[in-house]
């Protein structure tokens, strides 16, 4: 393979891998790998099985527990180059109400072009599509290409990513990761960051009938609830960014019965985070309101916020490769697909902390992510492939 292909002659190859590409995407909806429920055995070993039919040699990572955390493969060319890696998810969102659903989640059942299926978007259809991507790309001459298949994805705790990615047999260079999540429309190029927080807010115990009354955990979580909630976070434009800061309480746990005054009330904060917002100031916010409140609830312990996750937000410059190759491709392909910056945060944001650039989003179009009747339309598969394919073919072309 020669780095000047057409792109013609690109979607002529990804043509004849669409049937292909269905029917693996096919197998692996009909497997249920629903993060944190499932055994992910079945699904490993039919991505496993298609992969060694291919010619393409993987091994699995182990993290804690010995358990299979993801599944690699690597295409090595002829000379040393920059490595890519193509990262995409073999672990799904749960079913929801599968009495809600069309057709059931993990039938792969096809009507009018559209196949439905709980992963079938997010992101089975982008494991089939990169896994035949490898194959076509074993005859590179300049470079690395790496297959990394994450079975911890949907837990939040991307386990997969950070063995590939930190454990001990860690690459020593990774150049950019695309990460194959659905979305015709978007190259996603960055993302707010997240800071996570449970807050432990301390009251003193009593009896709900007695004849004094004792402060009230939950009373006083209430009041700091509203105060976070009433804080001014810096706008879009103060921070350079196209999203402002976002705070919101997740969840709240407290008391038990009904005679007791509760003495602790714990409740979760998930803040998003911009340049001008970071997660320095986040904490800092969160222990400054929480130190206000104290002050006006005499005789209780003092608030304690527990961070349990930091990601920066980042954006890929206008001028990154990473950026500029996959969103030529995309034109190629005759996409009218425009970079963006994502509200939510995603393994991105993971990466953006290791400083390797990565895309989290441009793939197939789709309907119902996470929810009832997630369903992938097949028609746009092979033009997602070609352009993966050509953006490859441009960044691994030797200087």
């Amino acid at each position: 393979m020669t780095d000047d292909r057409e792109f013609s002659d690109l979607l002529k190859l990804a043509d004849k891998d669409h049937a292909s590409v269905t029917e693996l995407t096919r197998d692996l909806v009909r497997i249920p790998s629903r993060g944190g429920i499932d055994f992910y055995e079945p699904v490993l070993d039919r991505m496993e099985a298609w992969l060694a039919e291919n010619g393409l040699p993987c091994r699995r990572l182990t993290g804690p527990g010995d358990m299979t955390v993801a599944l690699v493969s690597e295409v090595d060319g002829a000379s040393p180059g920059p490595r890519y890696v193509l990262d995409a998810c073999l672990d799904t969102a749960s079913f929801g109400d599968e009495n809600g659903w069309t057709h059931p989640p993990t039938s792969g059942e096809i009507v009018d072009g559209w196949m439905y299926g709980r992963g079938s978007a997010d992101s089975k259809v982008g494991a089939a599509i990169f896994a035949h991507l490898m194959v076509r790309l074993q005859s590179i001459t300049h470079g690395s290409v790496v297959l990394l298949y994450d079975l911890d994805e949907h837990t939040g705790g991307f386990g997969g990513a950070k063995v590939y990615f930190e454990g001990p047999d860690a690459p020593d260079r990774v150049d950019g990761v695309m990460i194959g999540y659905p979305g015709i429309e978007h190259v996603v190029v960055g993302g707010r960051g997240v800071l996570r927080a449970r807050v432990h807010v301390h009251g003193v115990a009593g009896h709900s009938g007695g004849s004094k009354s004792t402060p009230n955990a939950i009373a006083k979580a209430a009041t700091l609830v509203h105060e976070l909630h009433s804080v001014q976070l810096p706008s879009a434009v103060e921070s350079g960014f196209p999203l402002p800061g976002k705070l919101t309480v997740t969840a709240i746990s407290a008391g038990e019965g009904y005679s007791v005054v509760p003495d602790l009330c714990t409740f979760n904060v998930d803040i998003r985070l911009t340049p001008a917002f970071d997660d320095t100031s986040a904490a800092e916010l969160l222990r400054s309101v929480a130190g206000d409140v104290d002050g006006r609830w005499p005789g209780t312990r003092p608030t304690e916020v527990e961070i349990s996750t930091r990601w920066p937000p980042y954006a890929l410059a206008v001028d990154s490769p990473l950026r500029t190759a996959l969103l030529g491709a995309a034109a190629e392909a005759g996409l009218s697909t425009s970079a963006k910056i994502a509200g939510p945060s995603n393994i991105g944001n993971y990466l953006a902390g290791l400083g390797i650039p990565a895309t989290a989003g441009f793939g197939v179009d789709y309907v119902g992510l996470h929810g009832t009747d997630e369903r992938i339309r097949l028609e746009t598969v092979p033009r997602i492939q070609a352009a993966y394919h050509q953006a490859l073919l441009t960044l691994l072309r030797p200087a």
